[in-house]
């Protein structure tokens, strides 16, 4: 088995904890190319020494065969498979790795841990999963690059035995984008914007764009032709992924990228894994696999690609053409992320942005770290996202390559942009501006009767003024001074204002009020971490 590295070693202690502390329900959030499926791998492996079972899910058919084989890597062969008429059906087998389309027909098999490959892709049948595995104390842990599906939060919360209040989701980041280009793990990327097409008329459903009105935005105009011609002039004979909005839009750039010389392929949701023949031709269609070996052998330069290559794809992919516009922090870094794995002699990945998606939604290194946790409940969908922290690139005038905004001088042409002032002067006097003082409190000494007259009428000014209860003055100054005001006192008018020393110390005694009132923090009781 493939030896863990330190941050891996790490994310699996940090696991270890939150289950020895009784959360049953955790989301481990890690980048492509981070190694889930190795960190899995020692979960599984960790569990079968303890002669527990193990469920691991995945969201799509294809993945299947891609888990069981990374499984076989690490030693773990003792796997069985459920979906329909799979070679390696055994459930006898202490892991299982299921498809969520197979499990939907059928009964959840009893086992120990289950793990959720690629979580933020969820499944109403979850959800029954979540509640039927809750009387076996079974820990359900999701993986995945973007976790930021709306109310994911909301069905990891745990431990389920607890108040709804205690219940806060369990999230543990394993690393980031960012992290691993700097630790070489990931390819570093260069984005061009080459295209900015006009999605004014483009409604919103869901989240995204209008899928039909979005296709025929992308297709009018010089837009599909842009983006082959880009291709050419930029692409550098890259292996390549185009991203389209749909069939119609994916077969016409698939025609533009042949009628200019550059061998294409075509790839949507019902490409079988194997080649099939064309009822209607009579010819034989490349199946995914070959669509794989063609690609990796050269014989293909482009795949061109529909509602697929998202997740789960381990390809040499060196350059990214997206020509589908999207609102989808998750869709988005998931495309990018197919192009961010290192191979021999990659020095970094090209992106070819048609859709103006870094210009709304910024680079990936920004997007996965400004998500805090899991969305929970009914809130808006970006409610745990610091917008404020994402800082968008910049647009090169002359080479339309995008900098960060905090990098004056392009690094793709050196071209250097000369800021432009549009404000006119006008004659007048200067004067210095200087910052209004603050005022200063000054020490009062509340044992004369003076100044507790003084400090009394202050209190009722600032009752007053918040609208508290009459008795409110009287019984802050019983807490200050150790008795109740004289009976006289009630007569005094209130102060015009509250000095800076009385302001001061109305406020630290709000303060320690409201930390007198915070719960105290729970504790969970230490259980061994027996299931891992």
């Amino acid at each position: 088995m493939r030896k863990l590295r330190e941050d891996q070693e790490w994310a699996l202690d940090q696991l270890r904890t939150h289950i020895a502390a009784g959360h049953r329900r955790i989301v481990m959030q890690a980048p492509t190319g981070y190694g889930k499926t190795i960190l899995a791998s020692a979960v599984v492996s960790g569990a079968i020494k303890k002669s527990n079972r193990v469920l691991f899910t995945v969201p799509a058919v294809s993945l299947i065969d891609q888990t069981m084989e990374m499984f076989y890597q690490q030693g773990i062969t003792d796997v069985g498979v459920i979906q329909a008429h799979h070679a390696m059906t055994n459930w006898d087998q202490p892991v299982q790795i299921a498809s969520v389309q197979t499990l939907m027909k059928r009964t959840m098999p009893e086992c120990d841990i289950v793990l959720v490959d690629e979580v933020h892709r969820w499944f109403n049948v979850y959800t029954k999963w979540l509640d039927y595995t809750t009387g076996w104390q079974c820990p359900v842990i999701g993986l995945s690059a973007t976790p930021w599906s709306p109310s994911l939060g909301t069905y990891f919360a745990g431990p389920r035995n607890y108040a709804d209040e205690d219940r806060k989701p369990c999230l543990i980041v394993a690393s980031t984008i960012q992290n691993l280009i700097d630790e070489g793990r990931l390819s570093p990327f260069r984005v061009f914007a080459s295209s900015h097409p006009d999605l004014s008329d483009v409604s919103t459903v869901a989240g995204d764009y209008h899928e039909e009105q979005l296709s025929k935005a992308m297709q009018r105009g010089t837009l599909v032709g842009d983006a082959v011609e880009t291709w050419l002039r930029l692409g550098e004979n890259r292996p390549t992924f185009c991203y389209a909005v749909d069939r119609a839009h994916a077969m016409h750039l698939k025609e533009k990228f042949e009628a200019a010389g550059v061998p294409c392929a075509y790839q949507d949701g019902n490409t079988k894994d194997a080649d099939t023949r064309n009822k209607a031709s009579g010819l034989w269609v490349d199946g995914r696999k070959t669509i794989r070996r063609k690609f990796h052998d050269g014989e293909i330069k482009v795949v061109v690609s529909v509602g697929t290559l998202t997740t789960g794809v381990d390809w040499d992919v060196r350059c990214l053409s997206i020509c589908r516009p999207t609102k989808s922090d998750m869709l988005f870094t998931q495309i990018v992320g197919r192009g961010l794995r290192t191979a021999e002699g990659k020095a970094d990945c090209l992106i070819l942005d048609h859709s103006d998606n870094h210009a709304r939604l910024g680079f990936v290194t920004s997007i996965d770290v400004s998500y805090e946790g899991l969305h929970v409940g009914k809130t808006p969908m970006h409610s745990n996202r610091k917008d404020d922290g994402i800082r968008l690139p910049k647009e090169c005038p002359k080479c339309a390559f995008l900098r960060p905004p905090t990098t004056p001088t392009c690094p793709a042409c050196g071209f250097t942009a000369k800021v432009v002032s549009t404000v006119e002067a006008q004659a007048g006097e200067l004067r210095e501006l200087k910052p209004k003082p603050k005022p200063v409190p000054v020490p009062r000494d509340l044992s004369s009767t003076v100044e507790r007259e003084i400090f009394f009428r202050e209190l009722k000014a600032h009752g007053i003024a918040k609208g508290y209860n009459a008795n409110w003055a009287a019984n802050v100054y019983r807490e200050k001074i150790g008795s109740f005001p004289p009976a006289h006192f009630k007569w005094l008018d209130p102060a015009a204002g509250v000095s800076p020393w009385t302001q001061n110390w109305i406020t630290s005694r709000m303060i320690a009020y409201a930390r007198s009132k915070r719960p105290a923090p729970r504790v969970f009781p230490y259980r061994p971490p027996t299931l891992l």
